[in-house]
């Protein structure tokens, strides 16, 4: 209930002239500086939301009159660096692959933009490294589908495989089963056939036959002892490296159906020097011929 303002006896403070159940409240005031200190904030809040992005509108935000965002100074960050980057990257551009392994400058600026580029394009199939994974190649070792050389390797990040691209690499394994071009049984003696080729053992018959039917069908690309042919995009089947799987239900569905991974045309979405840069980076993973 309200009372008259007095002052209290045992604390000399004024009380509010409010009164509970006998218990009268002081009147305590901030101190001066606490209060200063939330006046200014207040002010700065005000001065803030006028001058940098802040309230957000039906189809967009305010977006301050001082004509700031942390977005914009984040492309005048990555414009300058690559305006400083812009003479090394014009001279990768221009230089072969194997002129720019004997750059030690140039193979330095490979390897740190390589491993970004690599990270941000190519690790999500190939896996960090090129460690590869079912279905995407290893990039690491020595065994190229297309061919491990640079100008192969700039040549397939270029332009991809298998894509609407229209200088793509495309090759086209026949579905020898669900076509019917081969029956049952001899899509399972050229299975063993091929698996024997890696060194799995097989019945000498079953290897006869198979024999006979990978001449017939299959030596055309992936080579008479299946050493592989990369003027076709034919994997060589000889070396026990096997991109979707070497157990004999693998193979066997590979020759029933087919295999038709794709890969994008990397110079639809970077630059020429992001792509030099991929083709010499990859080359120089362990794997380039």
């Amino acid at each position: 209930m309200p009372t008259k303002i007095e002052k209290d006896a045992t604390t000399g403070q004024d009380t509010t002239g409010h009164e509970w159940d006998g218990i009268k409240e002081l009147n305590t005031p901030l101190p001066k500086w606490w209060l200063y200190t939330f006046y200014f904030c207040i002010v700065w809040g005000i001065a803030y939301t006028v001058l940098y992005p802040s309230w957000p509108t039906l189809n967009n935000h305010f977006s301050g009159t001082s004509g700031w965002s942390r977005r914009g100074e984040l492309a005048e960050t990555l414009a300058a660096q690559k305006a400083a980057q812009a003479d090394t990257r014009a001279k990768i551009v221009a230089t072969p692959i194997e002129e720019i392994r004997k750059d030690p400058a140039l193979m330095g600026y490979v390897q740190a933009a390589g491993r970004v580029a690599f990270a941000d394009n190519c690790a999500g199939c190939h896996g960090a490294g090129g460690a590869g994974a079912v279905g995407f190649p290893t990039l690491a070792d020595d065994d190229w589908i297309w061919g491990g050389k640079p100008e192969d390797i700039l040549q397939t990040i270029t332009y991809g495989i298998r894509n609407a691209n229209e200088n793509s690499r495309v090759s086209d394994m026949p579905r020898f089963g669900a076509d019917g071009l081969l029956t049952k049984e001899q899509i399972g003696d050229v299975a063993d056939y091929v698996l024997s080729l890696s060194g799995t053992a097989a019945d000498p018959a079953v290897l006869e036959r198979g024999a006979t039917v990978f001449a017939e069908n299959c030596a055309a690309c992936h080579g008479e002892k299946g050493e592989g042919m990369h003027e076709m995009g034919a994997p060589r089947l000889s070396d026990g490296i096997w991109l979707y799987g070497g157990d004999r239900k693998t193979v066997v569905e590979t020759i029933t159906y087919a295999r038709r991974g794709s890969m994008p045309a990397w110079s639809e979405r970077l630059d020429p020097a992001t792509v030099k840069v991929l083709a010499t980076y990859v080359h120089a993973l362990g794997g380039g011929q």
